[in-house]
């Protein structure tokens, strides 16, 4: 590959995806200087084990890293605990929380997604939120500590809290609008069962439920959240998880489009030259929908970093678009619940191979005559099998005769 990019990379964002990007870069032998910005003080580390193994102080910080063999061998000039403030494309400059200015030839937007909290929550102590390593230390005290857990919000996050603090030996009540948990992601009737698998573990589960507010004591800790019928239940602490918002205020005035994440084209390209993005804050567009879309799974994070750094290096017409098949994965109590594709609640359903009511199943989603998902617990084989049928557009009835 021609290397086009002669000057400084700047990749500002230290996540998974900034990381697998520069990654990417040295594998493509680009030679210049790599400039990395992360507004965390903590190197680039995996935010699945937070919710799980960190969380229940199984794993330390050290086990979650991703400096792998340290990331000094990429030869980097991290910059840590400090944060992008504006971008100037014209100068092709990006602004510092520090003050300084940092020229850039080529640019990484990898900054991913905050979370949404609860203005109800603003100025109380007891309630957290879950994304990074520094809020899922604070979560891990606080639950050691003891006392009630509620969850607001039963999407992946908030169930992978629930079962672990369950398995700490808490009390947890889970609060969810939604019929069932993971809606969005499996469906009703997976998500039910989810919901089962957690009532028999002694989580409290309660869909179709709103939070009116929280209450707190004199001196400002939460003691309890009211729900919407009046109901008021007991929390020691209160995790929100009730999704996040792609991390783009620094880039006003930039003239990008960053409605709901940076728009990007199929090889991660923006509208600005040598600009691209990846990760919870890119939203690229994906052929087979014939839209953008924002994933915010670890498997995109990494397909769209080796994508994107091609494109940088190699213009327009380096790498091919990019079509992905969303792949994530769940570990909650003795169930690891993995999806491949994208699954909706009006989708056909069609159970493959196993049983809804134990632990060991594949489902196949269909609409329109094609198979559009699939979800498994502990059926990587045919889950794998599914994947390569959806990668090739089969139809439904060919995937229901393949896999069962």
């Amino acid at each position: 590959m021609a290397l086009r990019v002669p000057d400084r990379i700047v990749v500002v964002g230290g996540s998974l995806s900034g990381l697998r990007t520069i990654e990417a870069l040295r594998r493509a032998e680009y030679p210049g200087e790599i400039v990395a910005v992360g507004a965390e003080l903590q190197w680039p580390y995996d935010r699945p084990p937070l919710s799980k193994q960190f969380l229940k102080g199984e794993w330390d910080s050290d086990r979650v890293s991703l400096r792998r063999e340290g990331s000094d061998a990429l030869d980097v000039s991290w910059r840590l605990g400090v944060s992008a403030t504006s971008l100037d494309p014209a100068a092709r400059r990006v602004a510092l929380s520090d003050g300084d200015v940092i020229p850039y030839g080529g640019l990484v937007i990898a900054t991913g997604a905050a979370p949404r909290r609860l203005p109800a929550a603003r100025g109380l102590t007891g309630v957290h939120v879950l994304r990074g390593l520094d809020e899922a230390t604070a979560l891990r005290r606080a639950l050691a500590a003891g006392g009630p857990l509620v969850v607001v919000g039963a999407g992946f996050i908030g169930m992978e809290v629930a079962a672990s603090a369950r398995e700490l030996g808490l009390e947890v009540t889970v609060v969810e609008m939604l019929p069932a948990p993971m809606v969005r992601g499996v469906g009703t009737t997976l998500g039910e069962m989810i919901a089962r698998r957690h009532r028999d573990h002694g989580v409290d589960v309660r869909c179709g439920v709103g939070v009116a507010g929280l209450l707190a004591d004199r001196e400002g800790r939460v003691e309890a959240v009211e729900l919407a019928g009046g109901e008021v239940v007991e929390a020691a602490n209160v995790l929100v998880g009730i999704g996040v918002e792609p991390a783009v205020g620094w880039l006003a005035g930039s003239g990008l489009d960053v409605e709901d994440g940076v728009l990007c084209d199929a090889t991660g390209a923006t509208a600005l030259p040598d600009v691209v993005a990846v990760g919870d804050v890119a939203r690229w567009h994906v052929p087979r929908r014939g839209h953008p879309v924002r994933y915010e799974h670890w498997t995109s994070a990494v397909e769209q970093a080796g994508v994107a750094a091609a494109r940088l290096l190699g213009g327009a017409g380096a790498v091919a678009p990019h079509d992905p098949v969303p792949y994530v994965w769940s570990d909650q109590f003795e169930m690891r619940i993995a999806v491949a594709g994208e699954v909706a609640g009006s989708d056909t359903m069609h159970v493959a191979h196993g049983d809804l009511a134990a632990d060991r199943f594949i489902v196949l989603f269909g609409r329109e005559g094609r198979l559009v998902g699939a979800v498994a617990c502990r059926r990587p084989r045919p889950l794998n099998a599914a994947r390569e049928l959806l990668e090739r557009g089969a139809s439904f009835e060919e995937a229901v005769r393949a896999i069962d």
